[in-house]
């Protein structure tokens, strides 16, 4: 049977129904091969309705085809041919699946890009479409433009062609739970879009950023109420979440910006704990948190000068000069810059052996 596409688009008018059908199976994403199997064609038939559509429309290339079938209407975000569909054939009706109540996926930053949906692992595709997602789930209740997001994926080097509608699309595909036969429904998408743009919706996906926030606010609440151990267990769990540098190879500039904010927010929190320890009287601990934060970050001189002043005050003033001596060094040799200020007064106080200005410092936000 014919396709029906809706009318009033002349770039069309030249395409015949198959070609329409090759031109909105390229839109959803499909390969050649994959389209071919789709649509019961020859694979080599397939590469000259495709040759065809881009003479007929005066597209450059693949990639302009797939922006095209979208302005066009062929495709739209949670509709078109599903990857691997073998052809036409309805589905049997299957009993639903109970939902869970909850965020039906979990996506986690505090690392390279990861996905989960009932603790299967997700594909989202190349790192460029992973920067999309990222840039939606750490603007919660915003709706971000196209322009914004491509803005943030590629900074001043933008496309030829706006690829975003296609991203999305993909990555609603990969962010589904269920599928009719015409695709993911909107009701259970995991991105939303209007014709301001698109987001993540409300209470769809559990991002670990957002339940590293809130467990640093408890421990925080925790300390206000004087309870020092339930801070520190607090603070663990959210400094847990972390699995490596944030956001780890996404490209552009909002991932880089994000990737230092998130990173210097774990070096807060771990601050923040070694604080909270040495309240405790659990100075090793704090010691050895304390060296492993100086070490993933030797040129963060209040870790260092936070380190010194707890190795000092549990006798140990040779290794807090040495810290001192270390610090010092590499911040010549990598940045041919002297200590600051901060961390000379710190060395100071700790050859006169100033008890008083030595006590723990506290730790900003």
């Amino acid at each position: 049977m014919p396709t029906t596409v809706t009318t009033g688009r002349p770039t069309d008018t030249a395409l015949g129904d198959q070609e329409r059908k090759v031109l909105r199976a390229v839109g959803c994403g499909l390969r050649d091969d994959e389209i071919a199997a789709a649509l019961a064609l020859p694979e080599d038939t397939v590469a000259g309705h495709l040759a065809r559509i881009l003479s007929a429309c005066g597209l450059r290339d693949r990639a302009a085809a797939i922006v095209h079938a979208f302005d066009c209407g062929l495709v739209v975000p949670g509709s078109g041919p599903r990857t691997g569909a073998p052809g036409p054939a309805p589905r049997a009706a299957a009993t639903p699946i109970p939902r869970a109540s909850g965020p039906r996926v979990r996506i986690s930053l505090l690392g390279p890009l990861q996905a989960w949906e009932g603790g299967r692992p997700l594909e989202l595709g190349h790192l460029r479409r992973q920067a999309v997602l990222a840039a939606l789930a750490l603007s919660p209740g915003r709706t971000l433009s196209q322009r914004e997001l491509r803005d943030g994926v590629w900074g001043v080097d933008p496309p030829a062609t706006n690829p975003v509608p296609v991203y999305v699309y993909r990555l609603r595909k990969a962010l589904r739970l269920e599928e009719g036969p015409d695709g993911p429904d909107a009701a259970d998408a995991v991105i939303a879009h209007d014709r301001r743009g698109y987001r993540l919706v409300s209470g769809a996906a559990d991002v670990d950023v957002a339940r590293m926030e809130e467990l640093a606010a408890d421990a925080e609440a925790a300390d206000r109420a004087g309870e020092p151990a339930e801070a520190v267990r607090l603070c663990s769990r959210a400094l847990a979440l972390f699995r490596g540098e944030p956001l780890a190879g996404l490209p552009g500039p909002f991932a880089e910006l994000e990737r230092l904010r998130l990173t210097e927010r774990g070096i807060a929190l771990a601050q923040r704990k070694s604080q909270w320890q040495q309240r405790l009287g659990r100075h090793s601990e704090a010691i050895a948190g304390l060296f492993a934060l100086s070490a993933a970050h030797p040129l963060n001189e209040p870790v260092a000068a936070m380190l010194m002043r707890a190795l000092y005050r549990t006798g140990r003033q040779a290794d807090a000069l040495t810290v001192f001596d270390r610090a010092r060094r590499r911040l010549a040799d990598d940045l041919g810059v002297p200590p600051s200020r901060m961390l000379r007064r710190t060395h100071q106080m700790i050859l006169r052996g100033d008890e008083a200005d030595l006590a723990p410092a506290g730790i900003m936000r």
